[in-house]
């Protein structure tokens, strides 16, 4: 058993860790600065510059295939990016990618949708959750009712990513009431010029999802992506590959706020002396690290389960679960630590405090992941001590 990390793994690490330093890290008061007075962290022309700039250096597609242009890195490397990218709450990610799910269009819609999404020239988003199915993404009652050669959809998505900016949508409705999630649920590609509209909302953190709203909404049947009656499946696809990508993220923010905790107890004093030899004080460090070092290797092994082609899913709901339970315990003690500084909003800290939050509810409840785990463990499906 090797956890070495190759000579490759450990150079592309470094780049993109520089990248944070040169590239995002300065921008960060800024970012923090414009939040304060309502504006967006960081515009898309400079999201664009910093996408160009990465793109120089060979960070462009990193789980593309070659074939339209991508490293195609897979999901180790790509773990170990997200850890980087996490260390800084600058909102940014490396262009030329696509939803997983988008290589499912035939060959017109790729043309269509998927080449220019990695080109950068059109935003997606997907929508599946509903007011009445966020966890129980079975539940989803949006209707598409046939006619003639195109579909009508009416219904509404909430708490959709990218829902106000994305120029089209990969939505799940109804097709056949009976069936339901069973063969009977079928993804659309939905142009925003067929008639959707989005809502903003606003949350307790920086990111603003939307409500997006069909009413009577025509859709060609060319723009089913994939099998009619097989979107459920296409969903889960896509909500899958996040489950370990989400708390990699988070590990990068932990290590992150666990180092400014470190700093910051050593230069603050307190009866003549640094909160660093306060008992209390250790025991949030030393707790925090042993933390995140069982977080990190979760995750490693969710991912190294899935590029050896292997069944992730249960590997993956622990990941999710620990990641975001750690980053949010880890987040608490250093805002603890900082004291009144850590609860303003001139440091990053109480900033992070919101965004960790919503690790615990997106891409799958505590609940649910707990739900997947101990129904996994109670059918027998997974083992208690099985060997990889």
């Amino acid at each position: 058993m090797d956890f070495t990390l190759t000579d490759e793994q450990k150079m592309i690490q470094k780049t993109v860790r520089d990248f944070v330093n040169k590239e995002l890290k300065p921008l960060e008061q800024e970012v923090l600065k414009n939040e304060r007075e309502g504006r967006p962290g960081i515009s898309r022309e400079k999201v664009k510059e910093l996408r160009l700039k990465a793109k120089d250096i060979g960070f462009w597609g990193i789980n593309t295939p070659e074939e339209y242009g991508g490293a195609n890195l897979g999901p180790i490397m790509s773990v170990i990016i997200a850890m980087e990218l996490g260390r800084t709450f600058v909102p940014f990610n490396f262009g030329g990618s696509a939803d997983n799910i988008l290589y499912e269009c035939n060959e017109e819609q790729k043309q269509k949708y998927l080449i220019p999404v990695i080109n950068g020239e059109r935003r997606s988003c997907f929508a599946i959750t509903e007011p009445g199915a966020g966890s129980d993404a079975r539940n989803i009652k949006m209707q598409a009712i046939k006619d003639g050669d195109h579909w009508v959809l009416n219904g509404e998505k909430v708490f959709i990513t990218n829902g106000n900016e994305a120029d089209f949508v990969m939505v799940f409705a109804v097709t056949d009431k009976e069936k339901g999630a069973d063969g009977g649920v079928t993804c659309f590609l939905v142009d925003r010029d067929m008639g959707w509209r989005s809502e903003y909302i606003h949350t307790m953190g920086e990111w603003g999802p939307a409500t997006l709203v069909f009413e009577n909404v025509r859709v060609p049947e060319e723009n089913i992506l994939g099998e009619l009656g097989q979107g459920f499946k296409l969903g889960m696809k896509w909500i899958g590959q996040g489950r370990y990508m989400i708390p990699a993220g988070a590990i990068g923010a932990a290590e992150r706020l666990l180092q400014m905790a470190i700093d910051y107890s050593k230069t603050r004093e307190t009866f003549g002396k640094p909160i660093a030899e306060r008992q209390a004080i250790q025991w949030m460090i030393a707790d925090s690290a042993v933390e995140i070092e069982a977080a990190k290797w979760i995750v490693f092994r969710a991912a190294w389960m899935a590029e050896n082609g292997m069944d992730a899913r249960h590997q993956s709901s622990m990941a999710k679960l620990n990641g975001a339970i750690m980053a949010n315990k880890v987040v608490d003690r250093v805002l603890q630590i900082h004291g009144g500084m850590g609860y303003t909003k001139e440091l990053p800290i109480e900033r992070w405090y919101r965004e960790l939050r919503l690790h615990r509810i997106f891409e799958g409840t505590d609940e649910i992941q707990r739900r997947t785990i101990a129904r996994n463990l109670l059918k027998g499906h997974i083992k208690v001590g099985e060997l990889l």
